[in-house]
């Protein structure tokens, strides 16, 4: 149990609320038009544990000479010897081999099986952004935004204007939160010759267009609402994460970064699983009075 613990802790099991809650939501607008199958969710549910899983180990395993190096990080499993390379290289083999297999669930969709090893390479391949692009943190949003739209085409085997706009709230959202986050390590990444924007921007512009970014968020949840023709519900959802994200900002201040961490895990963590669970109740109102006697 000690060790599965260390593993839990090694990937951030519980950052899991980030990209998940989108790929439910998109599965339950998929599936207005498309028949439910137990097993589509199972899928999708392993899925997304597996490859986040291979992803974050991953990145540990790139990063462990860097995070030795890092105060912030020296104590992460690897630096601190808490877990060796072998049981980690292992684990990550064992995940993304989980993540490709698990896609046979979706059959005789083959879009899944076709495109796991590429979703697989998107997301490992992260790891490195730091190391030569400032727009690395675009590179983990993108690896996010694949889950609404991967959790669409598994159901349903074609692309649509719904999960598009859902999968560009996730790519500017998390670009953004990402960008506060990186605020920790400016001084650090600018001295270890690593890329980030707040190394390249300094603090402040980077806490700027991290706001920018999340503006973008909101303006695209509005276009969901229209092109995925939701309810009152979901707009009274929307005024809320935008109210978070507002709040989010107020945390963080250039001359104070003490609380990068309350509002990177728990304030995005809100806006994930309540924007999923105010959007499927609303779509579950939607069609509990499409089809009642009074409509």
């Amino acid at each position: 149990m000690s060790t599965i613990q260390k593993f839990l802790e090694l990937i951030r099991f519980s950052h899991t609320v980030f990209a998940l809650p989108f790929a439910l939501f998109s599965a339950v607008l998929a599936w207005r038009e498309t028949p439910f199958r137990t097993q589509d969710l199972l899928g999708i549910l392993l899925c997304m544990v597996f490859a986040r899983s291979a992803a974050m180990a991953f990145n540990r395993l790139v990063d462990r000479d860097i995070d030795a190096d890092n105060p912030r990080t020296a104590a992460r499993h690897l630096p601190a010897g808490l877990l060796s390379v072998r049981a980690v290289t292992a684990f990550t083999v064992v995940c993304s081999a989980g993540f490709v297999l698990t896609t046979l669930l979706f059959l005789p969709n083959r879009w899944p099986v076709m495109l796991s090893l590429p979703v697989l390479g998107v997301l490992l391949g992260y790891s490195y952004a730091k190391r030569f692009t400032a727009a690395c943190h675009y590179w983990l949003s993108a690896a996010l935004m694949l889950s609404p739209v991967a959790a669409w085409i598994a159901i349903r085997g074609e692309l649509s204007w719904p999960p598009v706009m859902l999968a560009a709230v996730v790519f500017f959202w998390v670009g953004g939160f990402d960008i506060i986050y990186a605020t920790q390590d400016a001084a650090f990444d600018r001295e270890r010759g690593l890329f980030s924007l707040p190394a390249r921007l300094g603090v402040r512009r980077s806490l700027r267009l991290a706001a920018l970014s999340h503006l973008a968020a909101v303006i695209c949840l509005a276009g969901l609402w229209r092109v995925a023709d939701l309810g009152l519900l979901y707009l009274a959802g929307l005024a809320l994460v935008s109210a978070l994200l507002a709040y989010e900002h107020t945390l963080v201040r250039e001359d104070d970064l003490s609380r990068v961490n309350q509002a990177f895990f728990q304030v995005n963590a809100a806006v994930s699983v309540g924007l999923c669970a105010i959007g499927i109740l609303d779509v579950w109102l939607g069609q509990w009075w499409a089809s009642s006697p009074a409509a």
